[in-house]
């Protein structure tokens, strides 16, 4: 269950706030008049949470490039991996 704080405890609870999305590494979502306005977390969560959506969009890439064919064997690829740090 989502934790949901009103606006005025980010001024007035913050190292609460803090605490919590430290400690569980999930969001607290702040209403501004009653209405959903922000969602707070740790660095830690969000740099993990962008990190998923980076790996999301390789492997979304990486099956659109299945999908047309765009592929090549593994044997290849090392080859042309190897050449580069033979130079």
């Amino acid at each position: 269950m989502p934790t949901i704080r009103p606006s005025s405890d980010l001024r007035n609870k913050y190292n609460e706030i803090s605490d919590f999305c430290h400690k569980y590494a999930e969001p607290v979502y702040i209403t501004k008049n009653g209405q959903g306005d922000l969602a707070v977390m740790s660095i830690e969560t969000y740099e993990k949470l962008v990190g998923k959506f980076e790996l999301y969009k390789l492997l979304d890439e990486g099956m659109d490039a299945v999908k047309e064919k765009r592929v090549r064997s593994f044997r290849e690829a090392l080859h042309d991996i190897q050449k580069d740090f033979v130079k």
